[in-house]
């Protein structure tokens, strides 16, 4: 999803914001707004017109457009019609790009590691309570969990598959800073180099007390 497709037409912003309206934080008044510039033809803050359509007071309009724009959900933009006259209107962009992070946040959290399958796949069982609760103790000591999935898996290449063996790797790789799985095989790759013999110059054979 992107902001043009979240601005065309067959999409109803009045429907995201009925089920966004608590995580954007609205009041009634900025709902009915938003509403009311996504359907207008003029979106000029033309107040007689904005209280013959929403019924809200001139003091509740300007005080609801001035929330709006310090939530950063709306914006000014000069435009020019079709005589060539400057004009300004409101743009509802801001509270789009809103919408699209928390489309893209919900997204991003569906599709993160289940990483208790993970285990009982690899483990090729369930895993019992105390497990569990081992693996979540990693999770809210700061572990990511593709970061106990890599571990999980270093484990598994080893052919060692008990909790105890993963530990310590993950506090292994903790005391060496690694965080992301990138930084451990990048650490990995390092201790795999071959180490390169110091060469001397200097004629062994030739080497005697004058």
């Amino acid at each position: 999803m992107n902001e043009t497709l979240l601005m065309e037409k067959h999409f109803s912003l009045s429907t995201h914001l009925l089920k966004e309206a608590i995580r954007l934080n609205l009041t009634l008044e900025e709902f009915i707004l938003l509403i009311y510039f996504e359907d207008a033809i003029d979106k000029s803050l033309n107040v007689e017109l904005i209280k013959k359509s929403t019924s809200l007071s001139e003091t509740k309009i300007l005080n609801t457009f001035n929330t709006l724009m310090g939530k950063h959900l709306i914006n000014v933009k000069s435009t020019k019609d079709i005589e060539g006259r400057r004009k300004e209107e409101i743009s509802l962009l801001p509270v789009y790009q809103n919408i699209l992070e928390i489309k893209e946040e919900e997204t991003k959290n569906n599709t993160k590691i289940d990483i208790y399958a993970c285990f009982e796949k690899e483990f090729g069982r369930p895993i019992s309570s105390m497990e569990y609760e081992i693996i979540g103790a990693w999770i809210e000591k700061g572990f990511k969990e593709e970061l106990v999935y890599e571990a999980l898996k270093e484990a598994v290449y080893n052919g060692v598959t008990n909790l105890r063996y993963i530990d310590k790797i993950l506090y292994e790789w903790q005391k060496k800073g690694y965080k992301t799985p990138k930084e451990v095989k990048a650490g990995l790759i390092r201790r795999e180099e071959p180490k390169t013999e110091p060469i001397f110059d200097y004629d062994w054979l030739n080497d005697h007390d004058e």
